[in-house]
Parts: structure tokens; sequence; C-alpha cells
């Protein structure tokens, strides 16, 4: 973020890459490319339909298996995460197909990210789940301005709130009176990243009492381990939860929210869903935990969102014993035809797939060959024949076509670079242009 003057009057409306907030605040955000702007094929074909049966399937799932005693909740909420541009989808597009689905809320890391989605239009309630707020009070004030739920967990966060709080409700044209402001309390159970411990609870409790202007609605923590093939980790967490819901309790408040459930907790731990839940990779239609047991609870039937999808642009034969890309990584042991793609590691396209990683052409596999570059990457068409310029390519996703059919997914792609779906899916970068389709 930076700070600017105001802009001019006479200026009709703000450039695309900028949010508008509070009054001398502006956040400047990379501009993602727009399809009508590009002129090679390379794109991310994001299926709506997808995100909103994604949804219904993970409220299938909050039926079963729900809990008991104080971790039943009578109805859970599902609010979505769409931090880091909705984990690569778009997160305006993404946000209103959520909201229009009818969703309570959504999740944001970020003040920027909310503000974002304030200025798409979004009007349902938005968690900003980082904390950060900015340097200068005119972060707060635009937090407060466009109706942001802020977690909290120092005694120093709760003071800015007030006082930014106190300074917009003090504006002239400001009528009636003044609605308290929601904010959520973090725990740290574990993580060791964010959050209060129970050992220093007390001064963050003592700034919400003195507060008024602030209402406490929900409790939250986030789980380490949820992911994992053991329990013990996550049954500490939820303990030391437990503990500290206790304990805000009997200071005298309420909250009516509870949360720590992303999305594997959300599958595998229906103690731990409480109020609300918060998935963000299965929303997107992957899920973080394949193949772990989950003691009878059903197994939602997710789809992929996001499909990266390119063309063939050149084609050249090389003879046996040709190399080919920097490095002169990879060599021909047969005659062989190979096919240039417009995309590389800079479009998110990992360079640890160089001689590793696959694409589909015709619905069958064709091996990367070579380094992968910056802007363009190789692959063998030798065993494809017939593959002709304009064949359109499936770096990531579903493919059907004459030499069959066949899917590469985030996973797969997480397994051969060595890190994790998460990754590869916020690794698309802003310059892939994203297409948006119902079906």
């Amino acid at each position: 973020m930076r700070r600017t003057v105001p802009t001019h009057p006479a200026k009709s409306r703000l450039d695309e890459d900028e949010i508008p907030t509070a009054a001398t605040l502006r956040v400047l955000r990379p501009r993602r490319a727009s399809p009508t702007d590009v002129a090679r094929p390379t794109r991310a074909e994001i299926n709506l339909a997808h995100v909103r049966h994604n949804l219904r399937e993970l409220e299938a799932c909050l039926g079963e298996g729900a809990g008991t005693g104080a971790a039943r909740a009578a109805r859970t909420e599902v609010w979505p995460v769409l931090k880091a541009d909705a984990y690569g989808h778009g997160a305006p597009a993404i946000a209103r197909t959520l909201e229009r689905a009818g969703v309570s809320g959504l999740c944001v890391a970020l003040l920027e990210e909310g503000l974002e989605l304030r200025n798409a239009g979004l009007g349902c309630p938005v968690l900003v789940m980082g904390g950060y707020y900015g340097r200068h009070r005119d972060g707060v004030e635009a937090l407060v301005e466009h109706n942001l739920t802020p977690v909290v967990y120092e005694a120093s966060q709760i003071e800015s709130l007030v006082s930014a709080l106190r300074y917009v409700r003090s504006a002239p044209d400001r009528n009636g009176p003044a609605e308290r402001l929601a904010v959520h309390l973090k725990v740290d159970t574990g993580m060791a990243r964010l959050g209060v411990t129970e050992a220093d609870i007390a001064p963050v409790l003592a700034a919400l009492r003195q507060a008024p202007e602030l209402e406490l609605v929900g409790l939250m923590t986030h789980l380490a381990c949820a992911d994992g093939e053991t329990l013990e980790h996550t049954d500490e967490q939820l303990r030391r939860f437990a503990s500290v819901d206790a304990l805000v309790r009997r200071a005298g408040f309420a909250p009516r929210v509870r949360h720590a459930a992303n999305s594997a907790a959300l599958l595998q731990r229906p103690d731990a869903r409480f109020e609300l839940v918060r998935p963000g990779l299965a929303i997107y239609g992957v899920d973080p935990c394949p193949g772990l047991p989950r003691a009878g609870l059903r197994s939602p039937r997710l789809r992929p969102v996001m499909e990266v999808v390119t063309e063939i642009v050149a084609l050249r034969d090389v003879p046996e014993g040709a190399c080919v890309g920097y490095g002169y990584t990879w060599k021909a042991a047969r005659p062989s035809r190979i096919a240039t793609i417009p995309i590389g590691y800079a479009d998110g396209l990992s360079r640890a797939l160089s001689n590793r990683g696959e694409v589909l052409v015709g619905g069958r596999r064709a091996p990367i060959v070579g380094t992968v570059s910056m802007d363009l990457t190789m692959v063998d068409v030798t065993d494809l024949p017939g593959a002709a310029l304009r064949e359109p390519v499936v770096v990531l996703g579903h493919q059907r076509g004459r030499f069959g059919e066949d899917a590469i997914g985030s996973a797969e792609l997480a397994d051969k670079t060595g890190t994790i779906a998460w990754e590869c899916l916020t690794s698309i970068s802003r310059r892939v242009p994203r297409i948006y389709r119902q079906a």
C-alpha cells in the first residue's frame, strides 16, 4: 500500500488497478490480464458452475457426523476463503458467484483483498483474517468505512479500531446511532503464527471490555495439522480452543460463532466444525487430504474449477542426438517432433517440471522436454501423429480428444514439483487471463 493525495475531482473513474478506500488511501494491485488485451492463446478457464457445485457438496458434508454437545451447531455456516485472489481464480467473480449461491460470508487474508471485494459490489460480511490494517490510521478507517470485519489478537489493534471508529463517526454527515463494529478474536492454539495465547489473553479482553464501540461476535483459531495422518496435534489444539472459549465466556463475552475448520478439518473432523467453517482449497475443487480415512464420513464429489489451456505455436523435427532448450538438458534419443507452447514459469508452469512434467494433446499425455523457459515450453509430440499448429493443449485440467481422454490435476503437479496444490493454483500469474464460464 502507499499513501497518495486524493484523486482530482474531475476524474470520472479510478484506474482499473486502483481500489478506492478512505479519502487519502489508494491500494494499488497488479492488473490482471484481460482476455481482450492479450494476443497469445494461453488462458485460465474458470468454471463457476463447479464453484456452486463444490459449495453444495461441502454443505452436504456438514449434515453428517456433526458431533454432540458444544461442538454441535444447529446450523454450520460456510464462509469460503478467497485470499490470494481466490487461490488464483479471480476473487471478484468467485465472490459474486458464492454470494448469489447464498453464503453467509467470505474470508480474506488482507485488507486490500477485502477492499477489492467491496469495490466489486460485494455486500455480504467479509472477514479480514490477517489482522494487519496498515501503519497509518487511514487503513483502519478504510476497514471501518467499508464495513469489513476485522480479526484482532492484540490490545493495540483494538485501540486503533476504536480511535478510527470515533473519528469516522464524528463526521458531520453521520446521523443516527452508530452500530457497534463486529470483531473476531483469534486464538493461537499451537500454530505459533498469529493470535493471542491463553496465557496472554487478559489484556486483550480488558481492551475489548473498554471498547463499547466493538462487539466480540467471533472466536477463531487455525489448525496446523488437520490434513495430517495423526490426530493428536489437532486434538490438543481443539482442547486449548475450548479452554479459551470457556475463559472468554467467564469474562462476560458471548461470541456467537466459533470457527477453526479449514477444508481438511471440515471433511475429517466434525468436532471442529462449530458454527462456522472456512473452506479454501475444497471450494476450488481439490481434496486437501486425498486417501486419508474419514471414519465413514462422506467424501465430497469435488470438481476442479480451473483449467489452464494453450495451443501449439511452433513445430519442428529434430534428428536423433539433437538437444532442446536452455542448458541442453534434453537430448533426442530418436528422430523427434517437438512442439512449442506459449506458457512458461512466468505464467505459473513450474520450472521444476522440466523433463518430468506432461501436458495433454488430443486427450493424451505428451512429455515436457528441455528446460521450461520464462515464456515458452517444449513438448515431445512424436507419438501423437497429426499434432498441428493451433492444436489445443491442456496444462492443468481435463481433455477429451482423438487420442483418448485424461486429466492433469493440481495435486499431480504438486507431487512432481515437490510442493502443494495450493501453491500450484496461486502460482498461475495475473498475466494469464481468466475466462469465466457457467458450465
